[in-house]
């Protein structure tokens, strides 16, 4: 048994927050002694205890001195909602510390490595580098570049028609497409759609056929087309809507979804009509 195994299960670990802890990264955290495994943990949700701390609070005091910690992210060590996980690995006074990738985060980014060698533990980093930095690909890409990670979802044809020439698309694809489609709702924070697809396919756009959180709903809708009947209005987490719309949207229908619970952005146009900035409360959308 090699680094690389370890960190397998610790990738493993780490996905079981998926959907959950955003925007925090998913990460998973094993004590290891010899090739025995002491003790696994994984951060579950947003704003709980990191999975260094998961993994050590499950040991006996002393029983993790002289092991090995296996994370796939390098561990805090700065005040956040948490305090730094590097204080405690110190204190649990684990021998060595195995990483995945580097925090990207300035307030971490090697930081934390450098804390622990000045405790004298040993670290080596880079253990299945690649494979932990795609799985926290959207964390990386916002805190580097503070843009959001994008996925497109399409479904098409094998001919590469996206409906029947008279529009209908329900069902292009099968049940296991779209179980897979929820997931991919389940790990996002957001769903976009156009006001075009609310009028053609009424979709909840709510995460359904696997376990998971609600998930934010945006729609694109420039005049306000969206019908009142419309089941993404309907449902019960309406409140979890917004709407972008424009100063060509009729103000007696922004109070009226307003009043359901509905947050309408109203996005200024260029002379052209095109959106431009967000005004009255809109805000940029984080990943």
């Amino acid at each position: 048994m090699d680094d690389s195994f370890f960190m397998k299960k610790v990738l493993s670990l780490a996905k079981k927050g998926s959907g959950r802890v955003s925007p925090n990264p998913m990460v998973g955290a094993l004590v290891v002694k010899g090739e025995k495994i002491l003790a696994r943990g994984y951060h579950g949700y947003f704003g709980g205890p990191h999975a260094e701390i998961n993994a050590l609070s499950k040991l006996e005091p002393g029983r993790s001195s002289g092991s090995t910690l296996y994370v796939n992210l390098e561990p805090c060590c700065h005040y956040g909602k948490r305090p730094p996980c590097t204080d405690s690995i110190i204190k649990s006074r684990v021998g060595r510390v195995v990483v995945g990738v580097l925090d990207p985060n300035p307030l971490v980014r090697g930081k934390g490595i450098q804390k622990l060698r000045e405790a004298g533990i040993e670290v080596s980093v880079g253990v299945l580098e690649n494979e932990c930095f795609e799985l926290n690909e959207p964390y990386f890409k916002y805190v580097t570049q503070k843009k959001p990670f994008i996925t497109l979802k399409i479904a098409q044809t094998l001919d590469g028609k996206i409906s029947t020439s008279k529009g209908h698309s329900r069902w292009i694809t099968g049940e296991a497409s779209r179980r897979l489609v929820h997931q991919m709702r389940k790990e996002s924070d957001v769903l976009l759609v156009g006001v075009n697809t609310v009028i053609t396919d009424d979709p909840e756009l709510t995460v359904r056929m696997v376990r998971g959180n609600r998930v934010r709903r945006v729609i694109l809708d420039s005049r306000l087309r969206i019908p009142s009947e419309a089941r993404v209005l309907k449902h019960s987490d309406s409140q979890n809507t917004i709407i972008a719309t424009t100063s060509q949207a009729p103000p007696d229908k922004i109070r009226t979804l307003q009043k359901q619970g509905i947050t309408i952005w109203v996005i200024g146009t260029n002379d052209d009509g095109r959106a431009k900035g967000c005004s009255q409360g809109g805000a940029p959308l984080r990943h």
